[in-house]
């Protein structure tokens, strides 16, 4: 599926990250479609922050598929991470619920978009937010470290998701979770509607079908998994048609076949030595 193979994943991302971060392009989208084509419509994937406490517009690149923060039962005092962090959105957002008693810890892989973010974290003055340069696959944080876990439409791109779990568990204190928005696929999406997509939304490439997704997580030894929220991601009707027959047209809109984007948690086990 798609136009980029895994091993191009990454040069791709930072290519287009690092264009997003120096150009302040607000409303390119998760920027991270494998086309250049500058027709994309990213709204589709996007939801609003208005009136979320710690809210940064300027942080914000719309670069997300949900809103992690809003299930991430995050606490005053709390250690929280955010994976794929871009200019800070979520940090802000999380940075005014751990208070002066939390941290909060931004992982990119993108330097400028790293740079963009330390520069918001001066402007705004903020002491209880980092930001460092790292790949979630191997993150730059030690063992046991957080609380709680957000990404906002990121692990979708790393190549290697069940190096990503595996680091999440890693970096979790015992009992600490995770909530991520991300997009994934449900049923069998016809190839040629596929690539369509992602040349149309970008953030295609990489998605998996639902249940192998969360079987990845599973098999990283994460418990009480749940979708907190889920939407579908629509495609226009004028793009369906111009690729399906009016038969498949029909069979597609009927059969809960499509693209979506999840916000869901999952828990690190209290005890990891088989205790009860």
């Amino acid at each position: 599926m798609g136009c980029c193979s895994s091993d191009d994943m990454k040069d791709v991302v930072k290519e287009k990250y690092g264009k997003i971060a120096v150009t302040q392009d607000m409303g390119c989208g998760c920027g991270c479609g494998c086309s250049d084509d500058s027709g994309m419509d990213y709204s589709v994937f996007q939801e609003g922050y208005d009136g979320i406490a710690g809210y940064v517009p300027e942080a914000d690149l719309h670069l997300g598929c949900g809103l992690p923060t809003e299930y991430a039962g995050i606490k005053e005092g709390d250690t929280v991470i955010d994976l794929g962090s871009g200019a800070g959105n979520d940090c802000f957002i999380a940075s005014r619920i751990v208070g002066s008693d939390g941290e909060v810890i931004g992982v990119d892989m993108t330097p400028q978009m790293i740079e963009r973010a330390k520069a918001n974290v001066e402007k705004l003055g903020y002491s209880n937010v980092k930001f460092r340069l790292g790949e979630i696959e191997n993150l730059p944080i030690t063992a046991n470290k957080a609380d709680v876990i957000i990404s906002n439409c990121v692990i979708n791109l790393v190549p290697d998701k069940y190096a990503a779990f595996r680091e999440m568990m890693r970096v979790l204190k015992p009992g600490g979770h995770f909530c991520i928005s991300d997009v994934v696929t449900e049923g069998v999406i016809p190839e040629v509607l596929l690539e369509q997509a992602e040349l149309y939304a970008g953030c295609v490439a990489g998605a998996l079908p639902v249940e192998i997704y969360l079987d990845t997580i599973r098999q990283n030894g994460f418990k009480n998994i749940e979708v907190k929220k889920k939407k579908r991601i629509d495609l226009p009707e004028a793009l369906l048609t111009e690729f399906l027959s009016p038969d498949q047209f029909n069979a597609y809109k009927n059969s809960g076949v499509g693209l979506f984007s999840i916000t869901l948690t999952a828990e690190k086990p209290s005890c990891l030595c088989g205790c009860k």
